[in-house]
């Protein structure tokens, strides 16, 4: 497959040709955000659908929803036998604004799902809902019978080959463990999004059991996506062994949602049914009374009124390294600095437009307290698209506070990526926040990295959205969090109808933000310069509901806690104005809170022994 070229890269000092190993293209600008708007918006074109997508939409293929392409739309999704389906029943109970009457979302999942060390749950964590962000949180726990968990480590087979040859070598082991313990081991020589595909495609459902609520996530799988994955859509072999698992996801069958706008929490479960029944979804039968009842019983419990602390926000004027927090770096400075420039010999010679380098910092933590951790995190730094999500078998916790989505797919097939390039500190005062801001958004270096990750993933939207949909309703505006000023753009389209989720997920995998541009190769060169694997960071967290819909996030900003150790990641877009110095203050400034967070929560915990 041919590596993508932008048609609107943009090059902002002066309007010059770049040359590359793949083409050429002749790059035109100004350096202010108006001029960069009405170029692209001018120079906008629906790029052209990749041939194994392209030959998928021309065949005959049956929609999700059992139904062929322009015929009418059944309200139910009849089982699919050689899938081995299953139909899904959908119960559901809403308790009108009780979210902040019983103390809100952290009290909810820590009284209902956080006993102990809060093993086998999830919590989609829309900590930070504001201006146009992430309005509901999902969370769950090990509790119906339908509930399992899948875990894919790929085969050991780390070799370079040929993307058209990937398929080949990207199988792997699959561990599935049921509600009752009972774990069936397998090698998937097709890899894992085949096999989550075909699951997906197996549920049978009736629209009425859903319709009525405003959330697209109704039961199904939540977990993550490790950035290793890549070689399963198209890219190089993976060259270094993660160390944590592939992928790794719940079938979640119960299941809480708050919706941060109007202070509802909605209570969820699903069970199998052999024909779908004619009641609503709103309905309650015998098979689910029981968990849904009880969940109600304890939700109403508990206290009327929330505990609020109020803490001191701490100045970031003089903030420790990493390195002085006792974290240790798998590069050091003066390497990461000689990565920079090795990235911008690879620019200069057209090898790549843009390369977004990462490494890792890593720090030995015992058995450390992690959704304590995790509640400290989000607390000191919210974001929309945050999870916490623990494995207890795998001995593995994800704290993560992430502003990014990777990729959405919502209940009308729209799909939607929000990604980040761009990135500066808060203020200390109110006048140089606004400086800070302004500097962000007008920024010439930032423009062009960001710009130029649109326009790669208006081409990886473009496979599989419908000829003419896609389009950028918002370039380049600044989102603002407890920490730092975000550059963040919107790219939208809608989905070919005979597609499937992970066709899309393939199609965009991994994110943009997280490779640079043209994917294909920058990654190569990226896996050539960094010298371990990134595992779940740059991966994606999210749901697959059983209606195919999905929301996966960008796994930035985020602690993993495996075997006793912390591990974040953190890195920066590489573009021909980066400088080394600068890179590396980026890469510094990102695992700023994450880093922090663990040292303070050490720190008290210690106190408190």
């Amino acid at each position: 497959m041919a590596s993508f070229i932008p048609r609107a890269l943009l090059h902002v000092t002066g309007g010059k040709y770049f040359k590359t190993s793949e083409g050429s293209q002749l790059i035109t600008g100004r350096g202010c955000s108006q001029s960069l708007k009405g170029i692209f918006t001018i120079m906008m074109q629906l790029p052209r659908a990749s041939r194994v997508f392209r030959g998928k939409q021309l065949k005959s293929k049956p929609l999700v929803n059992g139904v062929q392409a322009g015929k009418t739309l059944s309200m139910c999704k009849p089982v699919n036998e050689s899938l081995g389906a299953r139909f899904l029943k959908l119960k559901w109970k809403k308790l009108d604004r009780l979210a902040s009457q019983v103390g809100g979302a952290k009290t909810i999942f820590c009284k209902l799902f956080g006993d102990g060390k809060a093993e086998n749950t999830f919590w989609l964590d829309s900590s930070s809902v504001e201006q146009r962000r992430a309005r509901f949180s999902f969370m769950g726990g090990k509790s119906g019978t339908l509930w399992k968990q899948i875990t894919f480590k790929m085969s050991d087979k780390r070799c370079w080959v040929h993307a058209s040859d990937i398929k080949a070598k990207s199988g792997g082991y699959l561990s599935i463990e049921d509600a009752k313990g009972f774990v069936e081991s397998k090698f998937l020589e097709d890899g894992f999004l085949d096999f989550l595909d075909k699951e997906l495609r197996s549920f049978g459902y009736e629209k009425k059991d859903y319709e009525e609520l405003p959330f697209d996530f109704c039961g199904g799988y939540v977990g993550f996506m490790g950035y290793g994955l890549k070689a399963e859509c198209g890219m190089a072999s993976n060259c270094h062994e993660s160390q944590t698992p592939d992928a790794c996801f719940f079938f979640v069958d119960n299941m809480v949602v708050i919706d941060h706008r109007t202070d509802d929490v909605y209570i969820l479960s699903i069970h199998e049914n052999a024909y779908p029944e004619s009641t609503s979804g709103q309905a309650l039968n015998s098979k689910n009374k029981s968990w849904l009842d009880e969940t109600e019983e304890k939700l109403l419990r508990l206290k009327t009124a929330a505990t609020i602390k109020l803490k001191e926000k701490n100045s970031e004027s003089d903030v420790p390294t990493p390195q002085e927090l006792g974290f240790h770096a798998e590069k050091s400075k003066d390497q990461y600095m000689k990565d920079v420039e090795r990235c911008l010999n690879f620019i200069k010679d057209g090898e790549s437009y843009e390369l977004c380098l990462t490494t890792q910092m890593r720090k030995k933590t015992g058995d450390i307290d992690s959704l304590g951790l995790y509640l400290s995190l989000r607390e000191k730094n919210p974001a929309p698209y945050a999870a916490w999500l623990n494995f207890s078998k795998e001995n593995l916790s994800i704290c993560c506070s992430s502003p990014e989505r990777f990729l959405q797919l919502d209940g009308n097939g729209t799909l939607e990526a929000k990604p980040i390039k761009g990135t500066v500190a808060r203020g200390l005062n109110p006048v140089e926040d606004e400086q800070l801001k302004s500097q962000l958004q007008h920024s010439e270096k930032d423009q062009a990295e960001n710009l130029m990750i649109v326009d790669l993933l208006r081409n990886d939207l473009g496979r599989v959205c419908e000829p003419g949909s896609v389009h950028v309703p918002r370039l380049m505006e600044v989102e603002s969090y407890a920490t730092v000023h975000t550059l963040v753009s919107t790219i939208r389209g809608e989905k070919c109808a005979n597609l499937t989720p992970i066709d899309c997920v393939r199609a965009a995998f991994p994110g943009g933000s997280m490779t640079g541009a043209p994917k294909l190769r920058s990654i190569e060169i990226l896996d050539s310069l960094e010298n371990c694997a990134r595992g779940v960071y740059s991966g994606s967290i999210g749901f697959f509901s059983y209606n195919q819909t999905f929301d996966l996030n960008i796994v930035i900003r985020t602690v993993v806690i495996h075997e006793g150790e912390a591990s974040v990641g953190a890195g920066g877009a590489i573009v021909s104005l980066s400088k080394p110095e600068d890179e590396y203050d980026e890469m510094i400034l990102k695992t700023r809170a994450p880093v922090k967070t663990v040292m303070e929560f050490q720190r008290k915990s210690s106190v408190h022994e």
